[in-house]
């Protein structure tokens, strides 16, 4: 393993298991072939073809497109293709949240393979001159990626509601970060990356990045019970763990790649210096 191979391994994709999904002439989605041919069984909403699938632009407005998909993804829920709704709004955007189309169920969206958009934090304390980082190790009965280890606070993006209020919400959720904490919280960039799921479903995701020294004192802990046990260990152990092993959820490595890199430790002297930064950054192609 190395902190190429991370990144490699979150942009691991054939373009040619989907069928684009497109919203008024706009590419916003990929569907799996079988996925598609599920969607036959609503011909007044969708146009299916061996190679994409189009809404029906008679579904003219944000509300009306949102009530026909929400009506269709309860019916796959029924059908038993898709296992469960999560109850929270995802953006289908071309681009920005600002620019989202219609909105569709968290626990639909992947199906779609919309682009997603998620918020990582880096907790972090400097202790004697030497850094260390919060990190949480998921708890068992997550439903994916249960027990791996995670950044300090890490989440979803759900369309109505602020990138501000979104981090402070997961902050107390997460960590019991209390919102005089996180308010001091940096935006630092994000990362993107497109990949296939174990499940064959493509995620293009965009996960806008955090810094924040906390205090000496704080311990974080967690309220929501998504986290079994948070660590503080130096940064130099961190980065071995991340580049020597798959301890971490996939994601959370760019996460912590991102941060190194910004921090100074890792340095233009690496190998992969131009690959790693570059990487961080995967195009979509939605």
């Amino acid at each position: 393993m190395s902190h190429l191979q991370h990144i490699q391994d979150c942009n691991q994709y054939s373009l040619s298991n989907f069928r684009s999904f497109y919203v008024d002439g706009l590419k916003v989605g990929h569907l799996k072939h079988d996925f598609a041919k599920v969607l036959k069984a609503w011909p007044e909403l969708f146009t299916v073809s061996s190679v994409a699938v189009s809404l029906n632009p008679k579904l003219d407005s944000f509300t009306v497109k949102t009530q026909a998909i929400a009506e269709v993804s309860q019916a796959l829920v029924e059908k038993g293709v898709v296992p469960n709704l999560r109850q929270e709004a995802y953006p289908v955007t071309p681009s920005s949240r600002e620019k989202a189309l219609f909105t569709i169920d968290r626990g639909v969206a992947p199906h779609f393979g919309i682009r997603a958009f998620g918020q990582h934090l880096n907790g972090f304390v400097q202790d004697q001159g030497q850094l260390k980082m919060w990190v949480g190790r998921r708890a068992k009965n997550k439903w994916s990626d249960s027990s791996k280890l995670d950044n300090m606070v890490a989440g979803g993006l759900p369309h109505h509601i602020s990138l501000a209020d979104n981090l402070a919400k997961e902050c107390w959720e997460e960590a019991g970060i209390p919102s005089e904490l996180s308010a001091k919280t940096c935006p630092v960039g994000y990362i993107s990356y497109q990949v296939e799921s174990s499940q064959g479903l493509l995620k293009p995701d965009i996960i806008y990045c955090y810094d924040l020294e906390l205090p000496a004192d704080f311990i974080p802990q967690c309220q929501d019970g998504e986290v079994e046990e948070f660590y503080l260990w130096p940064i130099d152990k961190i980065a071995d763990i991340v580049c020597y092993s798959e301890e971490f959820k996939k994601n959370c490595n760019l996460v912590i790649i991102d941060f190194l890199i910004r921090h100074g430790f890792i340095t233009p002297d690496h190998p992969d210096y131009f690959d790693l930064v570059s990487g961080l950054r995967s195009p979509l192609s939605v």
